[in-house]
């Protein structure tokens, strides 16, 4: 049995512990080393994104079952600025960080599902799934 995990992130090192959360939960729940390695760079990469942009946050790992499939989803949440153009973030190649803007595609391209919620001024929160072949 995975338990739930959460991490706040205030720090690079928690953004490492979120990784290591994500990944040992992933492998406890039975997915192969390269589905592990998604899984850890996709919560690194979200959790980057809270501690740059919002300062704070949480990521939360969870088991989750649909249709007879358990899976691995990961809640990351903050109450920062928020995303003025969800559209425009999802583009690859596009950062306001100087950064090489593969955070938050990149994340979606390593899951199999991807939502992200944003609200100016409240904050923004993506829930992402990967499940068991």
């Amino acid at each position: 049995m995975v338990s739930p995990k959460q991490v706040s992130i205030h720090s690079d090192l928690d953004i490492v512990i979120a990784r290591t959360a994500a990944r040992e939960s992933a492998k406890q729940l039975g997915f192969g080393a390269i589905d592990q390695a998604r899984i850890a760079t996709a919560v690194s990469e979200l959790a980057r994104n809270i501690f740059l942009y919002a300062g704070t946050g949480t990521v939360s790992v969870c088991v989750v079952e649909r249709r007879g499939r358990q899976g691995i989803e990961i809640t990351c949440a903050d109450q920062g600025p928020g995303i003025i153009d969800a559209a425009l973030v999802m583009r690859d190649g596009y950062s306001t960080s100087r950064g090489m803007g593969m955070g938050l595609p990149g994340a979606k391209r390593l899951m199999d599902e991807f939502q992200m919620q944003s609200e100016q001024g409240v904050g923004t929160t993506v829930i992402c799934r990967k499940w068991l072949a």
